[in-house]
């Protein structure tokens, strides 16, 4: 059997990276085995490709550059861990994908939704996810959360402006709509529980009618 890829979106603090891999062990209670992996990295290569592009101190980074920095991390990590865990027939839950950089490069830094997913579509060869969780919150309550927390990774995008949240947001608003049967929105600004059980049950209905 060929296994489910299901990825988890949202802005910066939607508490998405969390929620998965709660939801990772209560698949694995539930007998599923599961792949709990992230972007950009996952895999050596991707790994220090994100170092260079969440870099804080990278602020003179181009734009299409970054895009096409996190469309090479995605390619490599596809291929080398994401589609041989499918093949083997695993759950994939992977923290971002293709949907992060329509809202952040193609919409928030201004390149061009269709211009990225071109981008994206040469790395991705057509594989998409069977799942999106869009991980929905206001910026402003997304980035007070990453200040009280002091485990997080603090990255470079955490230091922009508000109206590049807030245009990542309308983005990822936009990016639902236009693909209702996979991405499914999840109000982020509850409880954790509230949160982890809104995931569940949407996870439950895709898994049963999978």
């Amino acid at each position: 059997m060929k296994g489910l890829f299901v990825t988890f979106e949202g802005g910066e603090g939607a508490g998405k990276s969390s929620i998965l891999r709660e939801v990772g062990r209560e698949l694995r209670d539930q007998g599923y085995a599961v792949l709990e992996t992230r972007e950009p990295g996952g895999i050596r290569i991707a790994e220090e490709i994100r170092k260079v592009i969440l870099n804080p101190a990278h602020t003179e980074m181009d734009a299409r550059t970054e895009a096409l920095l996190y469309a090479a991390a995605r390619r490599q990590h596809l291929i080398e861990k994401v589609l041989p865990a499918l093949e083997r027939g695993e759950v994939v839950l992977c923290d971002r994908f293709i949907d992060s950089s329509l809202a952040y490069q193609g919409a928030a830094r201004g390149l061009g939704m269709e211009e990225v997913y071109d981008i994206n579509k040469f790395a991705i060869d057509d594989h998409m996810p069977d799942l999106t969780l869009l991980f929905d919150i206001e910026p402003e309550q997304g980035l007070s959360r990453i200040e009280a927390n002091e485990g997080r990774e603090q990255n470079r995008l955490d230091l922009e402006h508000i109206a590049f949240h807030k245009t990542v947001r309308d983005a990822y608003h936009k990016l639902a709509e236009a693909h209702k049967q996979r991405i499914k929105v999840i109000d982020a600004g509850k409880s954790f529980e509230e949160v982890r059980n809104s995931v569940q049950r949407v996870l439950d209905r895709f898994l049963t009618s999978s």
